[in-house]
């Protein structure tokens, strides 16, 4: 029996969307930029998708540009914020996806920016007075907060950290590559200036994302040497990879009710079975309660068995992970983990799951760990 419980790392492709796919890439083969007919009806293809997105985040569709994911979309922020926008100060947290943290500390190292870390408690919850008094002794500065934590599945205060981001008049930025599919997301609601989203998320294909840009920002392209995406993005679009993502986000928002159901579950019975069957346990994070509802992140003392344990249940055919999947295969200790405090004495592990996922599988998973350590 093969158990995915790495859905935080990456999910299937609906089957729907690969249909989808499969005849765009049959059928739909013009450059868009072509004036021909084979071009036009890749262009209309291309702004339809653009149109369902904005639809089902209540947004603009002129709010919404193609990128090849949430580490473009990230990055393209941070670079038009700098260099388009003037921000010298960029407000951030330690527990952030690389694609923020590594990018910021580029810009820091070559003297463009001067980067701020608002404080976290135990469980890897923002500090929002700190953050406040962050945001007031640094005017004209981005503040950027991943929605979801990838790794311990915190969820971010969306709407006191937009509120206090307009209060004091400085840019909002969110990562919501984990909630973005997940959760009833309407931007017309949140006071947030840009946005991050990835499709492979939420049963989309890989390589393919959208930035979200509010309207009254404007800033240049991180990518030069086309005209596509109205001058924000050079290069051929991807069309297949638009279309199946248009289609993976339509499918999740209109099952969303079920899905959260059957996903939050699932987490409830994996986390009592948890605790009554794998001694010395601890979760971290949010993880057990309130976080996300896709994600546990758990400890147990480390032993000579419970660090090969990755590779052991990869072996009997279950797929986990050690936390985040975007550091290449690395098993080195987690920098979210480190800043939580979580002691080197325990292994860390993260199940994720989806809508696929079931309760016979958990049954499985949890009889393997209890033999594996």
């Amino acid at each position: 029996m093969n158990i995915y419980f790495d859905n935080a790392a990456t999910t299937p492709i609906e089957n729907e969307v690969i249909e989808v796919m499969l005849s765009v890439m049959k059928d739909k083969y013009g450059n868009p930029s072509s004036i021909h007919r084979f071009g036009r009806e890749t262009k209309v293809l291309i702004e339809d998708a653009r149109k369902k997105i904005a639809t089902i985040l209540n947004a603009s569709p002129s709010e919404i540009f193609f990128t090849s994911g949430g580490t473009e979309s990230n990055n393209t922020v941070i670079y038009g914020a700098i260099n388009d926008l003037g921000i010298k100060n960029i407000i951030t947290s330690p527990i952030e996806h690389h694609a923020i943290t590594h990018t910021l500390d580029m810009f820091e190292k070559i003297g463009l920016v001067k980067v701020h870390f608002a404080k976290i408690n135990e469980k890897g919850q923002i500090d929002l007075l700190n953050l406040e008094e962050l945001i007031k002794s640094n005017p004209n500065s981005l503040v950027t907060l991943m929605h979801a934590n990838n790794e311990i599945g915190n969820l971010l205060p969306i709407n006191d950290v937009s509120r206090l981001c307009s209060k004091y008049k400085v840019l909002f930025h969110s990562d919501m590559v984990q909630t973005i599919g997940k959760f009833d997301i309407n931007l017309n609601n949140i006071e947030v200036d840009f946005v991050s989203s990835s499709a492979h998320k939420y049963h989309g294909p890989k390589g393919i994302g959208f930035l979200y840009i509010n309207g009254k920002n404007k800033i240049k392209p991180l990518i030069y040497g086309g005209g596509q995406e109205r001058n924000m993005r050079a290069g051929t679009e991807n069309i297949y990879g638009i279309a199946g993502m248009a289609k993976a986000l339509e499918i999740a928002t209109t099952n969303m009710v079920d899905i959260q159901t059957h996903i939050k579950k699932l987490k409830l019975y994996a986390v009592s079975q948890l605790k009554a069957n794998i001694k010395h346990i601890q979760f971290n994070g949010e993880s057990e309660n309130n976080g996300l509802y896709t994600i546990i992140n758990f400890s147990v003392p480390k032993t000579n068995n419970s660090e090969m344990l990755l590779y052991n249940l990869d072996i009997e055919g279950v797929a986990i992970s050690s936390g985040s999947a975007c550091s290449s295969g690395s098993n080195s200790a987690s920098h979210v983990l480190k800043a939580i405090n979580i002691s080197n004495e325990f292994t860390s592990l993260r199940i994720s799951f989806c809508k696929y996922s079931t309760f016979d599988e958990i049954d499985v998973f949890i009889n393997l760990l209890k033999r594996l350590l």
